[in-house]
């Protein structure tokens, strides 16, 4: 386990970890992609998140979309469940709830691809998870 203990401590991980974020074996810049966080907590998991994010992997990846999928705990939505939020470059966070493999065609389809708002949009409570 590494200890940090001054601030260039710091720089020096976050540098190395910087240098190892790859996606298909090429780099990228996160801000640059579309980001997608998928809610695995335990009421996540059991709604179906998990088909949901691996859904989400593979249809963005065949689509040639560029996008960094990357799984959270609890967003607070249980009620919603499952919920991912999905940054455009240069956009805020949006949270969508409700979310099954259709829903998720259709954020791909429609709010990824084309930047149109859709159904589903959950209001948000923080600033980013």
């Amino acid at each position: 386990m590494v200890h940090v203990k001054t601030i260039e401590d710091l720089r020096k991980i976050k540098e190395e970890f910087g240098k190892r974020i790859q996606v298909s074996g090429k780099k990228f810049d996160p801000e640059k992609v579309v980001q997608i966080k998928v809610g695995l907590g335990t009421s996540g998991i059991a709604s179906g998140a998990k088909e949901v994010m691996n859904f989400l992997r593979d249809e963005l990846e065949k689509r040639n979309i560029e996008a960094l999928v990357t799984q959270t705990g609890d967003m607070g939505y249980s009620y919603a469940e499952p919920t991912i939020e999905v940054k455009l470059p240069g956009q805020p966070a949006v949270v969508f709830g409700k979310v099954n493999i259709k829903k998720a065609d259709e954020i791909i389809e429609r709010y990824i691809k084309n930047g149109e708002l859709i159904d589903g949009i959950l209001p948000t409570n923080y600033l980013t998870i």
